[in-house]
């Protein structure tokens, strides 16, 4: 297949060596910056693609998909329990208590939510059971006031199983003797591990002794949903608003959960977004490496390119051959670094396993973090993107010098050789 004569000639410069070595040298770096710009770019999206669906599966799978709140509590449950349960999508529906506290003990006092929930429905509704470290979501029995709370909380407080502990609610009992905030004494049960922040907040008790601390009487605070697609929950949502009768709508309040942690996810991609843009520099710098790199081989190229003007190039056409010889090098280092940080992406867990028993070292130590290993998820669409960024660079790059090299005058270059 013939070639374009400007897209031959600039190929044949990339692979032609130099005269001038420090040409040579600014040309390489330029190569290497690109790639390892491209690497950085793709593993760190990965990672931070990885982080991102460790903390929606762990958060996901304990708290609500769906919540139908009433502004004073919902009376007649059952029914809408029902009218949730119907609608499809809904794996399982079950009313619950809600309601913040503080909790305290020897060690100290934390603020908490405090949930009540039927033991039986804890399973239907979240994977919470089965992360159980201490006891069990069965020891929840009425009327006996027993908690269960996370990991962090437990041993923030120096609680085990057994222990009594105090929950102090926002509410005043007015008595004879004054006014005192309201207090209970709870017995923990159990304690759960999710590895994600509910560890450190969510406290899971009856649903009876919920609605007996709060004062609801029968009524609940609401009644939450588990759906078979976690992330179509709008359409869903949607979907369950329409099945309500206008009397239910004038006191009822769908939440989803992209409302209830939708701040946390904004601010995680708002952080990979950051980071990229910022990692991007890298690739930058190699732009400007090749901007170098064709500036001085414009100058050390005159006398080919007065030659070439005489046997009849055209200006664009030179301009043609230093696009393609820069744009050959931004792109070569980029199809390496795509290659490279996606093969780096895809074992990025498996490398730091390697370093970590290499070294010693724990870059997760799982008592502190809430993950023990590395997680990467590359997406292809993060790959394009850097690509595409990459080969804008590289042939912008090449813009000014080959316009440079396009006004050389061929009378001019050749006067003196």
């Amino acid at each position: 297949m013939k070639l374009p004569l400007p897209v031959f000639i600039g190929l044949r410069y990339t692979r032609s060596k130099r005269r001038n070595q420090f040409i040579s040298f600014v040309s390489g770096f330029s190569l290497l910056g690109m790639t390892l710009g491209t690497i950085a770019l793709i593993v760190v999206m990965s990672v931070m693609n990885g982080f991102d669906r460790e903390i929606k599966q762990r958060l996901l799978q304990v708290i609500p998909h769906m919540e139908l709140m009433g502004d004073e509590g919902v009376e007649n449950w059952p029914g809408l329990q029902s009218t949730v349960e119907q609608q499809s999508g809904i794996v399982a529906a079950a009313p619950y208590v809600n309601g913040d506290a503080m909790v305290s003990f020897e060690r100290g006092m934390q603020g908490i939510q405090l949930r009540g929930l039927l033991p039986k429905d804890v399973s239907r509704l979240s994977g919470l059971a089965d992360h159980m470290i201490l006891g069990s979501m069965d020891d929840l029995r009425e009327g006996e006031y027993g908690i269960v709370l996370g990991r962090l909380l437990a041993r923030y407080l120096g609680v085990t199983p057994g222990d009594k502990v105090s929950v102090t609610l926002p509410q005043l009992s007015v008595t004879p003797m004054g006014i005192y905030p309201r207090i209970k004494r709870f017995t923990v049960v159990g304690v759960f591990e999710v590895g994600a922040q509910v560890d450190q907040r969510l406290v899971i008790t009856h649903l009876s002794d919920a609605q007996k601390l709060f004062r609801l009487g029968s009524r609940v605070s609401g009644i939450e949903a588990r759906t078979r697609d976690m992330y179509g929950v709008d359409g869903l949502a949607q979907q369950l608003w329409q099945a309500l009768s206008d009397e239910q709508k004038a006191h009822l309040t769908l939440r989803k959960w992209t409302e209830t942690q939708g701040s946390l996810f904004s601010a995680v991609k708002m952080e990979k977004t950051v980071v990229s843009v910022l990692l991007m520099i890298i690739i930058a710098v190699a732009a400007f490496n090749i901007i170098s790199s064709l500036v001085l081989m414009v100058a050390d190229k005159r006398f080919d390119i007065a030659v070439l003007r005489t046997l009849g190039l055209t200006r664009k056409q030179v301009m043609g051959v230093f696009m393609v010889q820069g744009a050959a090098i931004g792109w070569f280092g980029v199809l390496i670094g795509c290659v490279a940080g996606s093969l780096i992406a895809i074992n990025v867990g498996t490398i730091v396993s390697f370093f970590e028993s290499l070294i010693g070292v724990r870059v997760f130590d799982p008592s502190v973090y809430f993950i023990s290993h590395m997680p990467s998820v590359l997406l292809a669409s993060d790959v394009a993107i850097v690509v595409a960024v990459g080969l804008v660079m590289s042939l912008v790059s090449t813009l000014y010098p080959a316009y440079r090299a396009s006004q050389v005058e061929p009378a001019e270059a050749l006067r003196y050789e």
